[in-house]
C-alpha cells in the first residue's frame, strides 16, 4: 500500500511541474553588478547619475539622448524634481516618465537595492526582439541598445511614528527599455511573489490611512507650445485601483503572467502607447525559451534570405559528455507563432536537439541550477474522423522546483596548488523531496580526475567537478597548452567539391598548421590538392581562420577560442558564394592533442564553388568578425569581399557570405567562469595562394581578438599591435604605454628574444612517476608507461597490466602474471612453451618457440660477448648483463630492479631493420653491469670516442677522431660546457649588480649579453626607451643614442657561435627560375624565387652558407651574374658566381670596420659602400681595385646606398638620431645635396622605382614608406604602418622588405598600398639587406 501511495504522490509531483502561473525571478533580464549594472543610492527619494545613451531613444515621438532613474519606481528622461511634486499624484506628470510601479520607495538603511545599466549585450538584445516579435508581428524592429532598470526587494515609505509594517513587504519588478534608431519598445516584468504591497501612504495624509495605489503607464510629460507656453502631453495608465496593480503578476498582455510588452515611440508619426496583445489565455507557463529564427540583432542581407540550410548536425556532435547533466541549463523549443505555449516547455540538451538552424541563437532566459522544468504531455481528444484534437488549456500550478546549491559570489578563487579542491557539502541541502542527490552518484575529482589535463587542477563543486589549467598554461582543463609556445595541428581533408559542374574528390589529404601565437600568426598548408579545386578553394580562407581564432593573439578583457574549447570541439560553417549562389559546407571536428602535443583536427569540405582560371591571384582585405558566445556554442555571420585578379579579365571583385557555429564542452558546474557575450576577431593580413606545382594550397592569416567595443590605446603597445621582437616561442607581455617585456614560454629559457626548450626529461623536472619514461616535447613533456604497465584510473600512474586477464597462454597452460610481464607455463601432465601446450603420448612435432623464433630470425649477432639473463619472452632483465670474464648473474634469482636511464636508452635505440640487418651509423650506448653509463663511449660505426658524465652527457674537449688515443676519462676535463669563463660582458654586468645592492632600479644602467657572453648590440637604460649601440667591446657607436620607443637598429659585430660540421661555402642557386630575390640573413644568403610578383616560398633555399660572417649588404651583377656582400664580421667585401658549386671571392678585407650597405654600377663596372664606424662611402672597381673614398665628412651613420646606373646618381641614407637624412650625388662624389630631411626618423632601406622614376625609403621610425623625385618634389607615403623595415628592393610595381619585427620578408603593392605576401624562413633571425637577381638586366639597372 506504501508503494501504490509513493507512486500516486510521484504523479500529483508530475503534474504539478507542467504548470507554472506566473514568470519567476530566474526569468527576469540578468541583473546585479556582476552583469554590470550601476546601484542607485540608499534613500526615500534618489535620482540616478544621467545615463547618457550612445543614440536617442524615441519616446513617444520625441528624441531623448540621457536617462534618469529614480527610487520611486520610475525612469525619466528629464532629471526629476522634488518626490512631492509628483509621487502622490495621479498621470499625467509633468516630466516624461517609464513607469513600472510608481509609488513611494524607500531604500534607506540598505533595505532593497535598485540597478540599472544601458547595455548592448545580444542576448538582451536578442529576447527584446523576440519578445516584440511575439507581441507586435508585423513589427520590423531589430534593438541596437537596452535600458534595464531593476528593484529588488524595496519596501514602501513608513514614517517612524507609524508601526512597522512586516518584513515581507517588499517589491521586486523590472523595466527593460529596447530602442532603435526609429522605434522603441517597453517591458515591465512582475515575477511571482515580487508585489507584496500594492500602493503608499501619502506622506502629508495627516494621519489619515489612505493608501494611494502604484501608478503604472507612461506619460510624455508638457510639451513646449508657441502659443500655449506648455501643453499637457499624451499618457497611458495600465493600473486604476488596487486590483489592478494586483493584477501586474496574475496577467500580462504578452501571453505570460507578469509580463507586459508595450510600444512606446516612433521617430515619425507616434499617438499614444499601444500596448501588447497575444491571443490565448493568460494563464501560460512563462517564457524560458524564445524563438530562434528571431534570435539574432545581425541584420538581413536580402540577397541570402533564401539561406535557410540547418548545417548543426547532432549525430556528427560528441555524445559523451563527462560532465553530469545535473544543473545544465536547459533548452526549450520555441513557442508556436500563434502564441499558444502550452507546448512549449519541452527540455532540449545541446547535444541533442535535432532543430538547430545554422544561425543557432541559444536560448535566453535559460533556467539556472536552481530550477528546473519538467515535460508537459498536453491532454488530447480524438474527434470525429479519428483525428486528434487538443483539449482546451487547464489551469497551471505551481511548479515544484529543484535547489541545488551554487558558489557564492564572494567564493575564494581557484587554488592552483593542489590538485582537488572541494566545496563544503555539508551547507548543501540535497534532499528536496523531489530528486535525491547525493554525492554517491555525484561526479568528482576523486573519480574522474583522468579526464584533466596533466598541466591541470580539478575543483569538485556542488553539482560535479571541473578542470583548470595550472598556471603557464591555458585552455579547457580537459586539454592544456603551454603559454606563449607555437602550436601544430595536422588532420586529413576530405569530401567532394564542385568546380562549376565538375566534382572533385579529396581523399584524405594532408592539412599542416603552424600558429606563432606571440603575435597571431596562423599558416596553413593543404597537400596534394587537385588542380582545378585548388584555385577555387583559394577565396575560402576560413579553412584556416579556424585556427586563427583557437590562438588569436588576445587583447584586453579577451581570450583566444582555445581557451573554451580545448582540444575537442566541432565547426560547422557554410559558405555562400555572391553573385552565383554556389554554397560550400564545412565541417571541421578537433579530436584532441596527439603525442606530440599538435591539435588533431579533421576536415570535410562538400559542396560548389566558383571557378577560377589557373594563375588567378586573389586578394582579401583586412576585416573584423564578430563571435557571439553562448553555453556550449560559439557563432558568427559575416560578409566578406575578395579580388581576383586574371590575365585575362583584370581585377574582380566578388563576396561570400559565412555563417558558422563550433560546439564544444564546456563546465556547467563552475558559475564563477564568465564568458564573453560577444569577442571581435581582426585579421589583419590574408594571404592566399595556390602552388601549382607541388599542389599546396596556404592561407596566412595574423590573428587579433579584443573586445566589440573600438579599440582603445593599448592598441598601439608593440605587444597588440604585433611589431615587438620577442622571440617566436615567447609571450609578449604589455608594460605602460609602449613598453613591453619579453618573456619565453612555459617551458622554454632565455632572455625572451631568444628562447630555448627545457628538456624536462633530463633536468629532472619531469611528472612522470615509476614504471613511466619521460618523453621531451617542445614547451612540455609528456609521460609514457613502460612495457607492462598501462595508466590508472587517474590517468597518470602506471599500473601493471594484468596480461592474464586476456588470456594469453594455452588452455592447457596456467598464466603468471609479474610486474611488467608473465609468463606461460604448461601444466602438469603437458609439455611446450606455455603458448602451445601438449601432451607427452601424443604430442606432435614441437613447434618452434619464441625464442627459437627469435634466434633463427636474427642474421647477426653482437660480438660484445656480453651474458645477460631474460624473462620468458626473451626480453632482457635489466641489471643483469656482464662483461667477457666476470661472473655470470644467476638468473634464477629474481632482480627486480628497474632499467637505469643508460638502459633505457640502449633498448630504445633501433640498432636493426625489419629484416634483422644491422643499420649502419646507429650509435648504441653502452651501460655497465649497474646500469650507470661507461665513461668512454665510442660510436660503432665512425670508430669516434668520447667522455661522458653520469647523464650520458659527452664532456666538451674529450671526443677523438678514429685511430687516435682515447683520452682518459678518468682525468677531469679543463673546461666543461657550463663552465665557460665569463665574458668581458658578464663579468661587468655582475659587477654593475653587485655594486646596486643585487637589485638594480628601473632607471639604472646593466649591460645586456647575449647568450654566448657577448655584448647585445643594442644597449638600454634598464626600462627606459634610452638605448644606443654597441661595439663587441661594449663601446657605444657614435650617434646611435636614442630615447624614443624605436629602439636604434644595431648590427652585432660577432658572428654566432658555428654550428659543426660545416658546410663548404658554395653557391647552390635555385632551378629555373627567372625572378629571384636574394636576401642576407647572418651567416647565409638565402634565395626567395618570384614567381609572378608573389614569394614563392616552397622553392625558396640556402644560396651560400657563409659559416661565421654576418652578411649585411648584399648587390647583384646582372651583366656577369654575380652576388655580391658585405661582410662585418671578416670585415670583408666579396662576390661568388651565380652558378652551382661557385665559390667565394675575398675582394677587400683591408681598412674596413663596420661595411654594411653595398650597391653595384653594372654600366661603369663600380661598386660603393658605407662603413659605419669610420663614417665613410667609398667605392672601387667590380674586382676590388682602384678603390677611393667619396665623403669622409658630415656622416654619423650611414647605411644603406644605391646607384641608379642611367643618370650615374648616387643615393644614401644616414640614421643619426639627432639628424636623420637621406643624400645624393654623383658618382664621382659630385653635387652632394640633402634630398629629404624632414618627416624622417630612422632611415634604413632605400631603392629606386624605375617606372616612376622615384627614390623610396622605408623608415623604422616613422613606420612609413615613403616615395619622392630625385628634385625633392612629388613626395608620397605608400604604405604608412610598417613594422621595423631593414632593406628594400623594387620590382614591378612591388616592395620587397626585410623585417626585424617578423625577421622576414614582405612584400607591399605600391598601387593599392597593401601588404600582399610574407615569408619567414624557418630558423628565424634577423635578416638584412636584399636585391633582385634576374637572367636578364632589368630597366634603369644599366
Amino acid at each position: 500500500m506504501e508503494r501504490w501511495a509513493m507512486l500516486a504522490a510521484c504523479v500529483l509531483l508530475c503534474c504539478s511541474c507542467t504548470m507554472v502561473t506566473a514568470i519567476q525571478r530566474a526569468d527576469m533580464f540578468p541583473y546585479g553588478t556582476l552583469n554590470g549594472d550601476s546601484v542607485l543610492r540608499e534613500g526615500d527619494d534618489e535620482t540616478s547619475k544621467v545615463l547618457s545613451l550612445p543614440r536617442p531613444l524615441y519616446f513617444f515621438n520625441s528624441p531623448f539622448s540621457q536617462l534618469y532613474v529614480a527610487t520611486n519606481g520610475i525612469i525619466s528622461a528629464q532629471d526629476l524634481p522634488m518626490e512631492k511634486q509628483y509621487v502622490d499624484d495621479g498621470f499625467p506628470t509633468d516630466f516624461p516618465v517609464v513607469a513600472p510601479f510608481l509609488a513611494d520607495i524607500d531604500t534607506s538603511g540598505g533595505r532593497g537595492q535598485i540597478y540599472y545599466r544601458v547595455t548592448e549585450i545580444p542576448s538582451v538584445l536578442n529576447r527584446i526582439a523576440q519578445e516584440v516579435h511575439r507581441g507586435f508581428p508585423d513589427a520590423n524592429f531589430t534593438p541596437t541598445h537596452a535600458v534595464v532598470a531593476t528593484w529588488e526587494n524595496v519596501p514602501a515609505y513608513e514614517e517612524q511614528t507609524r508601526p512597522s509594517s512586516p518584513p515581507n513587504k517588499v517589491n521586486t519588478f523590472q523595466a527593460v527599455i529596447g530602442y532603435d534608431e526609429t522605434d522603441s519598445y517597453v517591458l515591465f516584468l512582475y515575477p511571482e511573489g515580487g508585489l507584496n504591497f500594492f500602493g503608499t501612504l501619502p506622506k502629508e495624509s495627516y494621519n489619515v490611512e489612505i493608501e494611494l495605489p502604484a501608478r503604472v503607464g507612461f506619460s510624455r510629460g508638457e510639451i513646449p507650445n508657441i502659443l500655449t507656453s506648455r501643453n499637457e502631453g499624451p499618457y497611458y495608465s495600465v493600473t486604476s485601483n488596487e486590483q489592478s496593480v494586483k493584477n501586474l503578476y496574475q496577467f500580462g498582455n504578452g501571453g505570460i503572467p507578469g509580463l507586459w510588452l508595450f510600444h512606446t515611440g516612433n521617430r515619425y508619426s507616434f499617438d499614444n502607447i499601444v500596448p501588447a496583445s497575444i491571443k490565448g489565455p493568460v494563464s501560460t507557463p512563462p517564457t524560458v525559451g524564445y524563438d530562434s529564427h528571431m534570435g539574432t540583432t545581425t541584420p538581413d542581407y536580402d540577397e541570402f534570405e533564401e539561406y535557410v540550410e540547418n548545417t548543426f548536425d547532432p549525430n556528427t556532435q560528441e555524445r559523451e559528455d563527462d560532465y553530469p547533466l545535473t544543473g545544465r541549463n536547459p533548452e526549450f523549443q520555441p513557442a508556436p507563432a500563434d502564441g499558444d505555449r502550452s507546448s512549449f516547455l519541452l527540455p532540449q540538451n545541446h547535444y541533442g536537439s535535432d532543430n538547430i538552424p545554422l544561425t543557432f541563437e541559444p536560448v535566453y532566459g535559460f533556467e539556472p541550477p536552481e530550477r528546473q522544468y519538467a515535460s508537459p504531455n498536453p491532454p488530447q481528444t480524438v474527434a470525429e474522423g479519428g483525428a486528434q484534437q487538443p483539449q482546451e488549456q487547464q489551469p497551471q500550478l505551481p511548479l515544484k522546483v529543484v535547489n541545488v546549491h551554487t558558489p557564492h559570489r564572494n567564493a575564494p578563487p581557484l587554488s592552483p596548488g593542489a590538485h582537488v579542491v572541494s566545496v563544503d557539502e555539508e551547507q548543501v541541502n540535497f534532499d528536496t523531496g523531489v530528486i535525491q542527490y547525493t554525492t554517491e552518484n555525484k561526479e568528482t575529482c576523486a573519480r574522474f580526475l583522468q579526464q584533466c589535463s596533466q598541466n591541470a587542477f580539478c575543483t569538485d563543486y556542488a553539482t560535479g567537478f571541473c578542470c583548470h589549467c595550472q598556471p603557464g598554461f591555458y585552455g579547457n582543463g580537459r586539454q592544456c597548452l603551454p603559454d606563449g609556445a607555437p602550436q601544430r595541428v595536422s588532420g586529413k581533408v576530405s569530401g567532394t567539391v564542385y568546380v562549376g559542374s565538375t566534382p572533385v574528390s579529396l581523399n584524405n589529404i594532408d592539412l599542416h598548421a603552424y600558429i606563432v601565437v606571440g603575435d597571431g600568426r596562423a599558416y596553413t598548408a593543404i597537400s596534394e590538392v587537385p588542380e582545378p579545386v585548388g584555385w577555387a578553394l583559394m577565396p575560402v580562407a576560413p579553412i584556416g581562420e579556424l585556427f586563427g581564432w583557437l590562438f588569436a593573439l588576445e587583447l584586453q578583457n579577451s581570450q583566444a577560442g582555445f581557451k573554451l574549447t580545448g582540444a575537442e570541439f566541432s565547426r560547422h560553417a557554410e559558405v555562400v558564394f555572391y553573385p552565383g549562389n554556389q554554397r560550400l559546407s564545412i565541417i571541421q571536428t578537433a579530436r584532441g592533442l596527439d603525442d606530440h602535443n599538435h591539435l588533431t583536427v579533421g576536415t570535410v569540405i562538400s559542396g560548389s564553388v566558383p571557378f577560377l582560371p589557373p594563375g588567378a591571384e586573389v586578394t582579401m582585405e583586412p576585416f573584423k568578425e564578430t563571435y557571439q558566445y553562448y553555453p556550449s556554442v560559439a557563432t558568427s555571420t559575416s560578409i566578406r569581399e575578395y579580388s581576383v585578379v586574371t590575365a585575362d579579365r583584370g581585377s574582380e571583385s566578388f563576396s561570400f557570405q559565412l555563417k558558422q557555429n563550433i560546439t564544444y564542452r564546456d563546465c556547467p558546474h563552475n558559475n564563477q567562469a564568465a564568458t564573453p557575450e560577444t569577442l571581435q576577431i581582426l585579421m589583419e593580413r590574408v594571404f592566399v595562394m595556390f602552388v601549382k606545382e607541388e599542389r599546396i594550397l596556404r592561407y596566412a592569416i595574423t590573428n587579433k581578438i579584443s573586445p566589440v567595443r573600438a579599440p582603445g590605446p593599448e592598441l598601439h603597445n608593440p605587444c597588440y599591435a604585433g611589431t615587438h621582437d620577442c622571440d617566436t616561442t615567447a609571450q609578449c607581455i604589455p608594460l605602460e604605454d609602449l613598453a613591453f617585456q619579453c618573456q619565453c614560454a612555459t617551458g622554454y629559457t632565455g632572455d625572451g628574444h631568444n628562447c630555448y626548450d627545457i628538456d624536462e626529461c633530463a633536468e629532472g623536472l619531469g611528472t612522470c612517476g615509476d614504471n613511466s619514461e619521460c618523453v621531451n616535447l617542445p614547451g612540455s613533456h609528456r609521460c609514457h608507461c613502460q612495457r607492462g604497465y598501462e595508466f590508472g584510473y587517474d590517468g597518470r600512474t602506471c599500473v601493471d597490466i594484468d596480461e592474464c586477464s586476456s588470456s594469453p597462454c594455452h588452455i592447457n597452460a596456467r598464466c603468471i602474471n609479474g610486474l611488467g610481464s608473465f609468463q606461460c607455463q604448461c601444466q602438469l601432465g603437458f609439455f611446450g612453451n606455455g603458448f602451445y601446450c601438449s601432451q607427452q603420448e601424443d604430442r606432435p612435432e614441437r613447434l618452434k618457440t619464441r625464442c627459437e623464433h627469435h634466434r633463427d630470425s636474427v642474421k647477426t649477432t653482437s660480438a660484445d660477448g656480453y651474458p645477460i639473463c631474460v624473462d620468458s619472452r626473451g626480453e632482457e632483465r635489466a641489471g643483469t648483463r656482464t662483461p667477457p670474464g666476470a661472473a655470470p648473474v644467476d638468473c634464477d634469482r629474481p632482480d627486480e630492479r628497474l632499467k637505469t636511464h643508460c638502459e633505457h636508452y640502449r633498448d630504445s635505440v633501433k640498432a636493426t631493420s625489419p629484416d634483422g640487418n644491422p643499420i649502419t651509423g646507429v650509435y648504441v650506448p653502452q651501460c655497465d653491469a649497474e646500469g650507470q653509463y661507461l665513461p668512454q663511449q665510442c660510436h660503432g660505426s665512425t670508430g669516434y670516442c668520447w667522455c661522458v658524465d653520469s647523464r650520458g652527457e659527452e664532456r666538451a674537449g674529450t671526443r677523438t677522431p678514429p685511430g687516435a688515443a682515447p683520452v682518459d676519462c678518468d682525468r677531469p676535463v679543463a673546461v666543461t660546457p657550463t663552465e665557460r669563463p665569463e665574458s668581458m660582458c658578464e663579468r661587468w654586468r655582475a659587477s654593475l649588480i653587485e655594486h646596486y645592492g643585487g637589485k638594480p632600479g628601473p632607471q639604472q644602467y646593466v649591460p645586456q649579453c647575449e647568450p654566448d657572453g657577448e655584448f647585445s648590440p643594442v644597449q638600454c637604460y634598464g626600462e627606459t626607451n634610452y638605448c644606443w649601440c654597441v661595439d663587441q667591446n661594449g663601446r657605444m657607436v657614435p650617434g646611435t643614442k636614442s630615447d624614443d620607443a624605436v629602439k636604434p637598429a644595431c648590427i652585432s659585430s660577432v658572428p654566432p657561435p658555428t654550428v659543426r660540421p660545416t658546410s663548404r661555402p658554395d653557391v647552390t642557386p635555385p632551378m629555373n627560375t627567372g625572378i629571384t630575390l636574394l636576401y642576407a640573413q647572418g651567416q647565409k644568403i638565402g634565395a626567395l624565387p618570384l614567381n609572378g610578383t608573389r614569394l614563392d616560398e616552397s622553392r625558396s633555399k640556402t644560396l651560400l652558407a657563409l659559416h661565421g660572417s654576418i652578411v649585411v649588404g648584399i648587390a647583384y651583377d646582372c651583366k656577369e651574374n654575380q652576388v655580391y656582400w658585405t661582410d662585418l664580421s671578416a670585415r670583408s667585401i666579396n662576390r661568388a658566381s651565380m652558378v652551382s658549386g661557385a665559390e667565394p671571392e675575398v675582394l677587400i678585407n683591408t681598412n674596413l670596420v663596420s661595411p654594411e650597405g653595398l650597391a653595384v654600377d653594372v654600366k661603369r663596372r663600380l661598386m660603393f659602400w658605407v662603413d659605419s664606424t669610420p663614417d665613410v662611402i667609398e667605392r672601387a672597381n667590380l674586382d676590388g681595385s682602384g678603390r677611393r673614398t667619396l665623403f669622409d665628412t658630415d656622416l654619423v651613420n650611414p647605411r644603406a646606398i644605391i646607384v641608379v646606373s642611367s643618370t650615374g646618381t648616387l643615393y644614401w641614407t644616414d640614421w643619426n638620431r639627432e639628424a636623420p637624412k637621406i643624400e645624393s650625388s654623383s658618382v664621382d662624389g659630385q653635387n652632394r645635396q640633402v634630398i629629404v630631411s624632414d618627416g624622417i626618423g630612422l632611415p634604413n632601406a632605400l631603392t629606386y622605382d624605375s617606372a616612376s622614376e622615384q627614390i623610396c625609403w622605408a623608415d623604422a621610425g616613422t613606420k612609413r614608406l615613403e616615395c619622392i623625385s630625385s628634385d625633392g618634389s612629388g613626395r608620397r607615403v605608400i604604405h604608412a604602418n610598417l613594422n621595423y623595415p631593414f632593406s628594400m628592393v623594387y620590382y614591378r610595381n612591388h616592395f620587397y622588405y626585410t623585417d626585424w619585427r617578423r625577421d622576414g620578408v614582405i612584400a607591399v603593392n605600391k598601387h593599392r598600398s597593401l601588404f600582399t605576401d610574407e615569408y619567414l624562413p624557418e630558423q628565424r633571425s634577423h635578416l638584412y639587406g636584399i636585391t633582385v637577381a634576374t637572367t636578364h638586366c632589368l630597366p634603369g639597372s644599366h
